[in-house]
């Protein structure tokens, strides 16, 4: 790259998808897409004039740090903060082939977030993202207003989502962004959003997000109501597990009944592909595809980088021996939509 024109927007853009995907805090990665942005909004010429003048770190929006990524991309070199973090986190997710076919089968991702609930990037960023990692089509499922910690959206907010998402399809098409909710499934079951702008969206994602360590027969009962509820497409991450971190126990539910019941009303399971969670187990994942089930093969990212997560999904459901037609995210929006919204699969869909 020395002698020739690296794009600084683009560098600064990289490292931070490379951080997110690595898993890194989001203070460290909001300091590069701020500076990105701040790039991105200067008049033409601009930065080169800055640059010029000693001026680069006086900008709003950049640090030293990122400052020097600016620079060295000015000069036509690669950024060496870039260099480092293609070598550390650039390279495969997972060992050989493990997911591969069965990732390039996929045509969307089911579960992400946006800065609408808790996620760290706008709409927009997450669909073009998307789209530039290969998909047609993602569902965008911000969390709904139970879920105040993540900042989740009221019936208001939801509303005036919509009206982003057309506009996004507007800039993005053919790419088609769909709409969507992760919903709360309360404590007996119910859903966390109004029944009527529920049956509005393309997808709702329906997920347990407290009481976790409730007992065994009302966990049971209350996901039995949500995977039951004809609004609801998929039951995402089932034991709502934690794997690293703040670690958290499978939640205790006959996964037998309530695997039934999801083949029985077309609720897809999720195969959760966030590093820290991997839900559900693989014994689980087998009983799953036993009972008949779709499956939803679904990053749930809540940064672009993190979109890149469903590999390890990819990976998991192959060793599981789960079947591509019966993974949802194969189909096309239309198919998609067309089951979501009548419980018909495409032909040969196999559950």
């Amino acid at each position: 790259m020395h002698g020739g024109y690296v794009d600084p927007v683009a560098a600064l853009e990289r490292i931070a998808f490379l951080l997110e995907r690595q898993g890194a805090v989001t203070y460290r990665v909001q300091a590069f897409r701020t500076a990105a942005a701040a790039l991105t909004a200067l008049p033409a010429g601009a930065l080169r004039e800055r640059a010029g003048n000693g001026t680069l770190g006086r900008l709003k929006g950049l640090g030293p740090k990122t400052s020097r990524v600016v620079e060295e991309a000015l000069a036509g070199e690669r950024p060496a903060y870039l260099a480092r973090l293609e070598e550390e986190a650039g390279g495969p997710l997972v060992e050989g082939e493990a997911g591969r076919a069965l990732r390039r089968a996929l045509r969307g991702d089911c579960h992400l977030h946006s800065d609408w609930s808790d996620g760290g990037s706008p709409v927009e960023e997450m669909a073009r993202t998307a789209r530039d990692l290969g998909h047609a089509w993602c569902a965008l499922t911000d969390h709904s207003p139970r879920l105040t910690v993540a900042r989740g959206l009221t019936a208001e907010r939801l509303r005036n989502q919509l009206a982003v998402v057309a506009e996004v399809n507007a800039r993005l098409a053919p790419f088609r962004l769909l709409t969507g909710i992760e919903c709360d499934v309360l404590d007996d079951g119910s859903l966390d959003q109004e029944p009527e702008l529920l049956d509005e969206l393309d997808v709702v994602v329906a997920s347990v997000h407290s009481k976790l360590r409730m007992d065994a027969g009302p966990m049971t009962r209350r996901m039995l109501a949500a995977v039951r509820n004809p609004l609801v497409d998929v039951l995402g991450h089932c034991t709502g597990r934690q794997l690293t971190g703040k670690l958290r126990p499978e939640s205790e539910f006959d996964a037998a009944e309530v695997f039934a019941a999801c083949a029985e009303h077309r609720t897809a399971v999720e195969i959760n592909c966030r590093p820290d969670r991997l839900d559900p187990p693989r014994r689980l994942l087998r009983q799953a595809l036993d009972a008949g089930t779709f499956f939803a093969v679904d990053s749930d990212a809540h940064a672009p980088g993190q979109l890149d997560w469903q590999i390890y999904g990819c990976a998991r459901a192959e060793e599981c021996g789960v079947p591509t037609e019966r993974i949802i995210n194969t189909w096309t929006a239309r198919q998609l939509t067309t089951w979501t919204r009548t419980g018909r699969p495409p032909r040969g869909a196999g559950a």
